[in-house]
Formats: C-alpha cells, sequence, structure tokens
C-alpha cells in the first residue's frame, strides 16, 4: 500500500513459511515472524518453539540449529531457564538478591592495664601488666603478701626467700613467680597456656622487672608440663588455676606423682570456698590454710618447717 494525500505509509509484507524437521519422533517448529519493511529496514525476529527441545539426544545438533539463527544455545540449553539467569544476572549487576547472613559480632582487642605490683624484693614497687577481663585472675595481693610471708617464716629467713627454683603454675600474669625471683630465688619457671597472655602480658613484665633472664616460660597446658617433665625437684611451686576450670582433687594427685616436688620442696595452692584440700601432698605436710573472704590458701612443705610455718 502507497501512501497518499492522507499521510499512509509505503508497507510491504512478505510471510516466512513456517518449516518443520522432524527429529527422533520429535517435531521442531520454527517460524519467523512478518518481516515489516519500510525505508528504514528493520531486523527480523524469530521465534523458535519445540515441544521437546531439552529432550532430544544430539545436543550438537539443537546448538547448530540455534546458532543459525543467530541464537546463544547456551541461553537456551542450561539451567536455570533463560529468564531465571538473566534476572539473576541483573540482580548481580544491580547489588539486588544478594543474600545477606546475621551481622558478626566484631572481636574486640583484649585490653591490660597497671593494677599490679610486686610487694617486696630487689624490684619491690614496680607495676605489673594484667588483663583488664576476667578470664585471667591474678592472685590478690594481701594474699600473695601472706603466702610468702609463710615460706619465709618456713625456711628460717623472714626477710627473704631460701635461693632456689620456683615453679608458677597457671602464672597468668606472672606476678607470683616475679616476687619469687624478686625475693630472692635464682630462676622461676612459669606455665601458661594462652599465647595472647604470654606474649602481651608476662614477657613485658618480666622485661619491665628484668627478671627476663632468670626465667623460663613454657606455653603449654599445666596437665601437660606435668607429665612430661623430669629432672630435678622444684624448691618452690605455687598452684592458682582458675577455680571453676579444674578438679583439685586430681590436681593435687597429678602434682604428687610428678617429679617436680622433692622432699624439700613447698608448695603454696589457692583454692576457693566449700573445697577440701588434703592434709598432705605426696611426701609434704600442710604447713599452713589460711582464709580471705571466699579464697582459701594452703601452703605444704616438709615436715621439718611444719613448726615454723604452723599458723
Amino acid at each position: 500500500m502507497r501512501g497518499n494525500g492522507s499521510g499512509f505509509m509505503a508497507v510491504s509484507v512478505i510471510p516466512t513459511p513456517v518449516s518443520w524437521r522432524p527429529h527422533n519422533n520429535n517435531t521442531l517448529l520454527i517460524h519467523r515472524s512478518l518481516i515489516t519493511t519500510t525505508r528504514q529496514c528493520r531486523r527480523p525476529s524469530t521465534v523458535i518453539c519445540s515441544s521437546s527441545l531439552k529432550s532430544s539426544n544430539s545436543a550438537d545438533e539443537k546448538r547448530e540449529l540455534l546458532k543459525q539463527y543467530g541464537l546463544d544455545p547456551d541461553e537456551f540449553l542450561s539451567d536455570p531457564t533463560p529468564s531465571k539467569s538473566r534476572r539473576n544476572r541483573e540482580q548481580q549487576k544491580s547489588g539486588r538478591g544478594k543474600q545477606v547472613g546475621p551481622p558478626q559480632e566484631e572481636t574486640k582487642p583484649r585490653e591490660t592495664h597497671k593494677l599490679l605490683q610486686v610487694l617486696g624484693g630487689k624490684a619491690r614497687r614496680k607495676k605489673l601488666l594484667s588483663p583488664k577481663s576476667m578470664d585471667v585472675r591474678p592472685m590478690m595481693e594481701v594474699v600473695k603478701g601472706a603466702a610468702f610471708g609463710i615460706l619465709q617464716a618456713a625456711g628460717g629467713c623472714p626477710t627473704s626467700l631460701r635461693p632456689g627454683r620456683w615453679l608458677d603454675l597457671y602464672s597468668g600474669t606472672g606476678s607470683v613467680g616475679i616476687e619469687a625471683i624478686s625475693r630472692g630465688c635464682s630462676e622461676a619457671h612459669f606455665v601458661e597456656m594462652d599465647p595472647w597472655v604470654v606474649s602481651d602480658v608476662l614477657k613485658p613484665n618480666l622485661e619491665w622487672t628484668g627478671f627476663l633472664d632468670n626465667s623460663v616460660i613454657h606455653t603449654v597446658r599445666v596437665e601437660n608440663y606435668l607429665e612430661r617433665t623430669k629432672g630435678e625437684p622444684f624448691d618452690y611451686i605455687s598452684v592458682t588455676p582458675p577455680y571453676m576450670l579444674v578438679d583439685y582433687e586430681i590436681l593435687m594427685k597429678q602434682i604428687s606423682e610428678s617429679s617436680v616436688i622433692g622432699e624439700n620442696s613447698f608448695i603454696v595452692v589457692e583454692y576457693p570456698f566449700r573445697t577440701d584440700m588434703h592434709e598432705t601432698c605426696g611426701c609434704l605436710v600442710k604447713l599452713a590454710d589460711r582464709r580471705f573472704g571466699r579464697t582459701h590458701l594452703a601452703v605444704y612443705g616438709p615436715k621439718w618447717a611444719q613448726k615454723k610455718g604452723r599458723s
């Protein structure tokens, strides 16, 4: 039809025949839509209708057929369906449809403060680091002062400790072992399983007091250390575990059967209220048992020190 004065445009309509091709008893229909031509040519659109395109046994033939008509085989033959795949890509581009999990809590860095101090000896009044959190609970200064007072009296020297080696179990900040070196011990071994406490609290305290060269640090569990250690017994042993995480019956039995104690050793044990402590620990006898609120302090030593240490 050609245009006239009324403003009509010349249009020619060419119908495209429908072709079909049988394949494995399945019918593949290809239909070309009407091609409308004007002065500006339009690209013909192609619609493929298949009753069983997915179920055909010849995947290569299907891909070649789709390519002949300028279509992407992956878009028609892959799962998920083209519409869903296209929608997923659009969502990824726009940022919508992302799965957002529950907000993760940020782990706060552990912090320290200087609330402890050395009570006596050559490092007296030097401040010591300790964690602000409650996961490490240092021995209270009043308890520590009483423990060293009993040990010094039992050793026959009220002003200082008899020279010897100190084993600080569950050392944490190291305040007990540092106090021992400050008061006369030649060497201290610290057993602490928390690497952060060792690197950020214990070592800085030893460096600050100048006792790092007199110290040996064991970053292991106390139970493993007691099982593996061999050699000479220690002169002094301090036991200050987290109250709720140990069984004192088992712990004291393991200490009494280990090589860390000898006939002349002294043991200082801090334990909670309503905990039964035996009168002996291996070959050692209880020299003192003090109470400080809900905290108790037991001191074991050789029989020859029993009269001096009993209170």
